[in-house]
């Protein structure tokens, strides 16, 4: 059977309706899963005027009165937008919140059981966080509204190389009191297990340091000392093939060349910088944890490009194809 999936516009004042037309309205897509928009249709026909395009969407009134046709995408319609057009270029309380809301209900379909994953256009968090996101991320967000209590992590995706992070969006200041045995642990544990479910028997990963030059041996800081490589000896006792602490600096090196499956970083842009000079606009981030796939593109809202109509699709395409793989299975 092919696998429901809702598909959300990502901020309208972004990139995010250009690039889900622009999915949407590729055939193999709406032959590969029954596909249910989440979005205002004023968000949707900009995005159709930006793209070029038209998607014809059959038009449900409710979660309850959900249906589908072959060969087209179901619209969820919602009135976020309350008729006035997102402003396109900024950040912005009114965009944040259709997205939001266009959020809320996602996961309320999820919770109960009407579609088996999310692909998401991008969002922007500051705008998510002015039109109502109180949580650290719409990561940690959806972990709430979903009730998952166990850990959750954003996996970057570039290619065959996945990342997990210890921290994620939180002040650098905070980063280091954020760092222990158990936090390791996890990031390492989730990544290994997906990279399994994925079809990789024994997944090889990496964890970086913390610190330059991995603390260089406690002069400049001894957290690799003291935290890191203690956790990564107990993840060994346990089969994992977990190595290091790294290098920060040149530990992307040999996952580029193959030597790893996985990196593992201690914050959010020691492993996104690297992640996304190797293959920005093909990048995908997988919400790992969560009781179904949640994808999206690795590239952001794009403001400085919202209504030009160039906005490149390829990686939401690879975020769709992975969300769609892993709601089959």
């Amino acid at each position: 059977m092919k696998p429901t999936i809702a598909v959300l516009l990502g901020d309208a004042s972004g990139i995010g309706p250009e690039m889900a037309v622009k999915l949407l309205a590729r055939t193999p897509n709406r032959e590969a899963a029954q596909l249910l928009l989440i979005a205002d249709p004023l968000a949707l026909e900009g995005g159709e005027r930006i793209a070029g395009q038209r998607l014809d969407p059959l038009r449900v009134d409710s979660l309850d009165a959900l249906r589908f046709e072959p060969g087209r995408v179901s619209l969820l319609a919602q009135d976020t937008l309350q008729g006035r057009a997102p402003t396109l270029g900024e950040s912005n309380a009114h965009s944040g919140r259709a997205a939001f809301e266009a959020l809320q209900l996602a996961c309320e379909a999820v919770r109960r059981k009407k579609v088996g994953g999310i692909v998401f256009a991008p969002f922007n968090k500051h705008s998510l966080r002015l039109g109502g996101l109180t949580q650290e991320d719409e990561l940690r967000h959806m972990q709430e509204q979903l009730d998952v209590r166990g850990f959750v992590c954003e996996f970057n995706i570039t290619g065959q190389l996945w990342t997990s992070r210890v921290t994620s969006h939180v002040p650098l200041k905070e980063v280091a009191s954020l760092i222990t045995g158990p936090a390791i642990h996890d990031a390492v544990r989730i990544i290994h297990d997906a990279l399994r479910s994925a079809g990789v028997a024994k997944p090889r990963i990496a964890v970086s340091g913390l610190n330059p030059h991995a603390g260089d041996g406690g002069s400049i800081g001894r957290e690799e000392i003291e935290i890191i490589e203690p956790a990564v000896r107990a993840l060994q006792g346990q089969g994992i093939d977990a190595r290091g602490p790294y290098s920060p600096d040149t530990v992307f090196i040999g996952a580029r060349r193959g030597d790893f499956d996985a990196v593992v970083s201690m914050y959010h842009d020691q492993g996104q910088i690297a992640m996304k000079l190797m293959g920005f606009e093909q990048g995908v981030t997988l919400h790992g944890g969560l009781p179904v796939p949640v994808a999206t593109s690795a590239s952001g809202s794009a403001f400085d490009i919202a209504g030009k109509g160039v906005a490149n699709v390829e990686g939401l395409q690879r975020a769709f194809d992975l969300c769609v793989r892993m709601a089959r299975a």
